[in-house]
């Protein structure tokens, strides 16, 4: 949880959880941050890949923990995608369980679906849809600052701002952790047909305006 004292918000918590593992309340605002699962996969092979020992410690060795402890990631990220969608989110969360929770409930006036496609293509128009749902108004003299301190190149110079742990679970640091920030690089990876199997199993699990936004973004509705 982060405070923020001088802001008209107050507090912001960040989540991989599914709906049904927090305490959701009606006073709160949720923004849920959708991507395609095979960006998704592509971005956790980096954060897994660089992470250090004490990343290791810190998620095996909590009190109270459940289910077998993790290990390295295989070299290749292929391997590490197949395993991903052949068991559910392996070795991390359920992904469409997560999802489809989420999208239950998108309706809800106090839940906001947010797609980082639609960031990447137009990061403006996202940034004001969000202070509108958080009703929070926009200082138009700062406006051109709110979009460098929004963009990609300054969060990666700046990484230790935002990194977990300011970025000390990676070997060479919170940059490293702050990959690439694109979509699409599982492209040159995957087959025709191993892609076509995720779309699959993305139509079985999810619905299919689901199985779509999550694949391209757009609004939802």
């Amino acid at each position: 949880m982060k405070n923020f004292p001088n802001s008209q918000l107050t507090n912001l918590i960040k989540s991989h959880l599914p709906v049904d593992a927090l305490v959701f309340s009606d006073k709160a605002k949720y923004i849920y941050i959708g991507r395609d699962g095979r960006d998704v996969v592509w971005s956790m092979f980096n954060h897994h890949l660089n992470a250090n020992e004490s990343w290791y410690e810190a998620l095996n060795d909590t009190p109270g923990r459940v289910g077998p402890p993790i290990g390295r990631p295989p070299e290749s990220v292929l391997q590490y995608f197949q395993e991903w969608l052949d068991q559910d989110g392996y070795p991390w969360w359920s992904f469409w369980e997560n999802i489809r929770s989420w999208w239950e409930i998108r309706n809800l006036p106090n839940v906001f679906m947010l797609h980082f496609e639609n960031l990447k293509v137009d990061m403006p128009g996202e940034i004001r849809r969000i202070a509108e749902f958080l009703d929070i108004s926009i200082d138009e003299a700062c406006w051109e600052d709110i979009l460098r301190h929004c963009s990609f190149d300054y969060m990666k110079a700046n990484a230790t701002k935002s990194v977990p742990m300011g970025g000390a679970f990676w070997d060479g640091g919170a940059q490293v952790f702050i990959h690439k920030g694109q979509n699409g690089r599982w492209r040159e990876v995957l087959s025709k047909s191993e892609s076509k199997k995720y779309e699959r199993i993305a139509q079985e699990k999810l619905t299919g305006e689901c199985a779509h936004w999550l694949a391209h973004g757009g609004e939802v509705r």
